[in-house]
């Protein structure tokens, strides 16, 4: 092969590769570099062209393909971008730095029903690493084009979307690591969020030896109940008999403000935060319209029965069970428009949209003709329907002793007001791989975090903006355990100097500001359980002024239909025989 020509005088260059801090973090996030592992710059060995050639057949099987590989200019340096095919229609993309790479591979996962090729990583606010190309980087579309659940008519691609196609990929990505640059990858990572954080959960459970370090954020670990049960439930709950949205998005800060008003200083302090929406018992119906009132200012009783209907969750309204872990919790109200209430002028709504495409190809073993949602039934036999490939697509398996054994790390977060996926979910599994591991080996090697008013995976009401890339570096490659995250929240990024520090900081360091943007509000937030609590002094809007203590949580009930998924035996292994799935439990790990 030809070697590749480079004008540098050293064939390594010692960069360090941790994250400094950066966009909207303040003061109180700074990341010392020190404690970060500083690896050697490596160079390419071959050119980017030559990747082309490269032969993945026996990764992928027959059929499996470099299709391109090609130099690509970024405002951060060169990169080469790989694109390429795993057999049957696995779509990957790789990007490897030309002269940045510090030995670090990071893949990403993707969100909803996948289908497309992302590369930005999600919870990295601030990490220069991942800014400056740092990281060689990859991600699948998880085995099919489109976000549609057409996918699943062939079985197939319904194991590739399931766990083969996130382990494929990795495998390929390393592969090209080693032919690009001569040598293997020395710290492996996977980051993603919503499907991505199922992803994660999936690999840390089959695959534990394909990553060091994991972040599963907001996981939709409960893939066939999340996209059937759940989203099919607020769908229809905010749905009248004449098929048109009863609540809708002028609504939602009356009903916010209502839940607020109630229960923001459950923790003795207002800021227009819950920090445990369990211990917020709001009844809708204490804004219900008195008779004869202008409804500007109220809920009507349709208005108030369909919000009481989303809170509660689905259930079978024979045998009172619930048919999904968690639901919607007080202080969401906020993110719900375009997910099961329709924003102005429209009726478009993002849960109908993927329960009916889920349940159409993906959910059942034999997909239903002509599935509208209204056939969806909310009832145990019905759920029992679900079961039959729960295991395949889902990641609630709670024994991580192999991932231990090897010295995995994970961190497990979720925002509190996501309207897509419960955190009871994460909580519920947190707490299963505590009960099956104990919470000494799992404070080892897991850590779980809860941000109060985060929305699905970025934005919302409280502090959303915080680097878990930096936190799981330091973890796996100097044995530092997060001991806290600061999340912040600003209208714009905040610009840093060289050393670190704020550009033109005023010198008040409750009100963090440069010449150009201000970060409005900064909170740390602790592994669960415990919460960020108010010290008594000092602008509540930044993170010095808050102290780890142990939350007053009430008793958690995890009395759903599925429940027994929470407990190892339950993952499936599938092939096609006859072009139909055989599946059998999971024995290697």
């Amino acid at each position: 092969m030809t070697k590749f020509i480079v004008t540098f005088m050293l064939a390594t260059v010692t960069l360090l590769s941790g994250c400094t801090r950066g966009d909207a973090l303040p003061p109180e996030a700074v990341t010392d570099n020190s404690v970060i592992s500083s690896l050697a710059v490596r160079l390419p060995v071959i050119q980017c062209s030559e990747l082309s050639s490269v032969d993945i057949t026996s990764i992928g099987g027959a059929g499996s393909v470099i299709t391109s590989a090609g130099v690509a200019e970024q405002s951060s340096g060169s990169v080469c971008i790989v694109e390429g095919t795993l057999a049957p229609e696995i779509g990957f993309k790789v990007q490897l730095p030309l002269t940045s790479w510090t030995q670090r591979y990071m893949q990403l996962g993707c969100g909803g029903l996948c289908g497309r090729v992302g590369l930005m990583a999600g919870a990295s606010d601030g990490c220069m690493a991942v800014d400056n190309n740092n990281f060689v980087l990859a991600s699948s579309d998880m085995g099919h084009k489109g976000g549609s659940g057409d996918f699943g008519h062939d079985p197939q691609k319904r194991i590739d979307f399931a766990y083969r196609a996130m382990h494929l990929t990795s495998v390929v990505a390393k592969a090209l690591i080693n032919e690009f640059y001569g040598q293997d990858t020395q710290f492996s990572y996977f980051n993603g969020c919503s499907d991505g954080g199922r992803e994660a959960l999936m690999e840390a459970q089959r695959f534990p030896d394909d990553f060091d370090g994991i972040i599963a954020g907001a996981p939709a670990m409960n893939f066939s109940v999340q996209n059937s049960f759940h989203h099919g439930w607020l769908a229809l709950s905010n749905r009248g008999k004449d098929g048109n949205a009863i609540l809708h998005a002028e609504k939602m800060p009356l009903l916010h403000q209502a839940a607020l008003d109630l229960c923001d200083e459950i923790d003795g302090l207002k800021d227009d935060l819950i920090q445990d929406p369990r211990e917020c018992h709001f009844d809708p119906k204490m804004i219900q319209c008195e008779q004869g009132q202008a409804t500007d200012n109220c809920l009507t009783e349709e208005e108030v029965k369909a919000a009481a209907k989303i809170y509660a969750g689905p259930h079978d309204a024979q045998t009172g069970k619930a048919l999904a872990l968690g639901a919607p919790m007080p202080g969401s109200e906020l993110s719900w428009p375009g997910v099961f209430v329709p924003q102005a002028g429209s009726e478009d709504i993002f849960s109908k949209r993927v329960a009916e495409e889920a349940l159409r190809g993906v959910i059942y073993a034999e997909n239903p003709e002509h599935f509208q949602l209204s056939d969806l039934r909310f009832t145990e036999a019905e759920f029992n329907k679900v079961r039959e490939l729960y295991g395949l697509y889902s990641a609630v398996d709670p024994d991580l002793n192999a991932f231990n054994a090897q010295g995995g790390k994970l961190i497990l977060w979720h925002g509190w007001s996501d309207p897509h996926i419960s955190p009871v979910n994460s909580i519920a599994y947190y707490e299963a791989v505590e009960k099956l591991m104990g919470k000494r080996v799992t404070d080892n090697f897991m850590k779980f975090y809860l941000f109060p008013g985060m929305y699905h995976c970025s934005g919302g009401d409280g502090p959303y903006q915080f680097d878990l890339t930096t936190a799981i570096m330091r973890w796996v490659e100097q044995g530092m355990a997060p001991d806290e995250i600061i999340a912040s929240q600003s209208s714009e990024p905040i610009h840093f100097n060289a050393a670190g520090a704020p550009e033109a900081q005023t010198g008040d360091e409750d009100n963090i500001t440069n010449n150009e943007t201000a970060i409005d509000r900064s909170r740390p937030v602790y592994p669960y359980p415990n919460i960020a609590f108010y010290k008594g002094t000092g602008s509540i809007n930044s993170a010095r002024n808050f102290e780890s203590k142990r939350g007053v949580y009430g008793p958690d009930s995890y009395d759903w239909v599925g429940a027994e998924y929470y407990q190892p035996g339950k993952t499936l292994t599938c092939e096609v025989t006859d072009n139909k799935l055989t599946c059998s439990p999971s024995t290697d790990k």
